[in-house]
């Protein structure tokens, strides 16, 4: 008996465990086909050194040329044309040449550049009195054919280069009338 227990211990049982060997050789192709996968993606789709400059250097042209567009656009707006109030005016005179007596009465504007409306406050505020005086007084010389004259161009060149000797630089560009009315007393 006792042959018999120690050739039974020594003969393999089926019950015992296999080492599971196909397993290895799965996780050693999955981890073949990841660094597979990887290399081609890295070469497919990752761009060369060339295409990334290339990139950059369009976007560098693109966002150039968006700033230049902008900065003109800027430039664009600075040099806008806008009405700057010069005030209302109403003025009794006679002219030199009758007896009879008119009243004037005109609010002006300014045209000037949008980048210098700031200054223009700062100056018009500075010498608002020399200003609505030197106005005044052009308008009280003028003679009555400049006043009944349906353009006011002689009256307007006059107030404005006045204005603008006024003032520090010529930030006028032109004058114009919002209302004007003459009217023989």
């Amino acid at each position: 008996m006792a042959d018999e227990n120690t050739t039974e211990e020594t003969q393999p049982t089926d019950e015992a465990p296999n080492k599971p060997r196909s397993n290895t050789g799965l996780i050693v192709m999955f981890v073949g086909m990841v660094v597979v996968l990887e290399t081609g993606m890295f070469f497919f789709l990752v761009p060369s050194a060339e295409q990334v400059s290339a990139l950059a250097e369009a976007e560098l042209i693109q966002s150039v040329q968006e700033g230049a567009e902008q900065a003109e656009q800027e430039l664009t707006d600075e040099n806008r044309e806008v009405e700057f109030d010069l005030g209302a005016f109403g003025e009794t005179f006679s002219p030199i040449e009758t007896e009879r007596t008119f009243r004037v009465e005109l609010k002006l504007y300014g045209i000037i550049r949008k980048k210098n409306v700031e200054k223009m406050t700062k100056e018009f505020d500075d010498k608002n009195g020399r200003l609505r005086h030197a106005i005044r007084m052009k308008i009280r010389n003028s003679e009555l054919q400049e006043l009944t004259d349906n353009q006011l161009g002689l009256l307007q060149r006059r107030i404005l280069t006045t204005c603008n000797h006024l003032l520090d630089e010529d930030l006028l560009l032109g004058i114009g009338f919002q209302e004007f009315q003459l009217i023989e007393e």
